[in-house]
C-alpha cells in the first residue's frame, strides 16, 4: 500500500482549490520546460493534493500553447499518483446539457500542432491507450460530483480539436451524427496520452458549457454565455474535487487496471541503443522501468 496523491489540472475557469491545508505555490523545474504555472500544493482531509491551472493563471496559453509534458512530468515529479482532468467543453447531445459533467471514457484525437510523447528516437515506446482512462478514478469522479448534486453523465467521447477556434458547422455536424463523439474541447489531448505514459492513473470530468455549433435552437456558440455558464460550473467542480480524497483515501493499492504499470512492456529500444540524453529527460515518467 503507498500513498495517495491527487493531481488536479484545472481548465477554463478552474483556478484552485479551496480548503487545502499548508496550500502554497511550488515551482517544478522539468526536462520539458517549465509547466503552466506554478503548483498548488496541501493536504485536504490528510491526503495530499497538487493543482496545476492548465491554462496559467489570468490564462494565459492558448489550447496549443500548453505545456502538456512539462505539466504531466511536474505532477508526476511531485508524487501525484491519481490525475483528474477538469474542462470546459460543448455538447454535442441534448440529453447533455450545459451545466451537465461528462465522464470521459473515450478520444478522437484531432489536434495536430503539439507534443504528444515523451518518448522519441533513441528511446522507442508505445504504450496501449485503448481504454485511456482510469474506471476506477472515474468512478470516483462520477459518485463525487453526484454527491455534490451534480448533473453527472458517466461515459462520453471526447472530440479533440485543434482550436482555438469553435467549430465549423459541417465540422460539428460530421463530429456529432457521423463519429459518434459526445463531448468536444480543446485540451483533452494529448493529455490523457501522456498520462498514461507517465503511468499515472487519470480520469477526465468535462464540464459542458454549450451545445457547440449543430443545435438549430441555439446556433453558433456564443462566447459571454459559455462564460456565465463557466463561472457556476467552476463551483460545481470545486465541490466534486473537495470530495475525492474521502472517497480515493490515503491509502493506495496498485491500480486495477495496471495503469500504474503502463511501461511494463511498453519501451522497444535496447539499453544498449537508449540515448542517454533521452533517458535522462525520462527519469520521473519512466524512471521505474528504466
Amino acid at each position: 500500500m503507498s500513498q495517495t496523491m491527487i493531481g488536479v489540472i484545472g481548465g477554463s475557469g478552474l483556478y484552485e482549490i479551496e480548503g487545502l491545508e499548508g496550500a502554497e505555490w511550488t515551482e517544478v523545474a522539468t526536462p520539458w520546460g517549465a509547466p503552466s504555472d506554478a503548483i498548488l500544493t496541501g493536504t485536504l482531509e490528510g491526503t495530499p493534493m497538487a493543482f496545476l491551472p492548465r491554462h496559467g493563471r489570468g490564462h494565459v496559453h492558448t489550447p496549443s500553447s500548453v505545456p502538456y509534458r512539462a505539466n504531466i512530468d511536474a505532477l508526476k515529479r511531485l508524487g501525484v499518483t491519481d490525475l483528474v482532468s477538469v474542462s470546459a467543453c460543448g455538447s454535442f447531445r441534448e440529453e447533455m446539457k450545459p451545466g451537465d459533467f461528462v465522464i470521459v471514457d473515450q478520444y478522437i484525437d484531432r489536434t495536430f500542432a503539439r507534443e504528444k510523447s515523451f518518448f522519441g528516437p533513441g528511446c522507442v515506446g508505445h504504450v496501449s491507450v485503448a481504454h485511456p482512462t482510469c474506471p476506477r478514478l472515474g468512478e470516483a469522479c462520477l459518485a463525487a460530483g453526484r454527491d455534490a448534486g451534480i448533473t453527472m453523465h458517466e461515459s462520453g467521447t471526447y472530440l479533440a480539436m485543434e482550436g482555438p477556434q469553435f467549430s465549423t458547422l459541417a465540422e460539428s455536424r460530421m463530429y456529432r451524427e457521423h463519429w459518434g463523439a459526445d463531448v468536444i474541447g480543446m485540451t483533452g489531448m494529448p493529455e490523457a496520452k501522456l498520462a498514461r505514459e507517465a503511468e499515472l492513473c487519470y480520469a477526465s470530468v468535462a464540464m459542458i458549457t454549450d451545445y457547440d455549433s449543430w443545435h438549430p435552437e441555439h446556433g453558433e456558440v456564443d462566447v459571454s454565455e459559455i462564460i456565465a455558464t463557466l463561472m457556476g460550473n467552476a463551483d460545481k467542480g470545486r465541490a466534486l474535487v473537495s470530495r475525492l480524497p474521502a472517497l480515493l483515501g490515503p491509502g493506495r493499492a496498485p491500480c486495477p487496471h495496471g495503469c500504474d504499470r503502463a511501461l511494463e512492456y511498453a519501451i522497444l529500444t535496447a539499453p544498449e541503443a537508449r540515448d542517454a540524453a533521452l533517458v535522462a529527460k525520462l527519469d520521473a515518467v519512466a524512471g521505474r522501468v528504466l
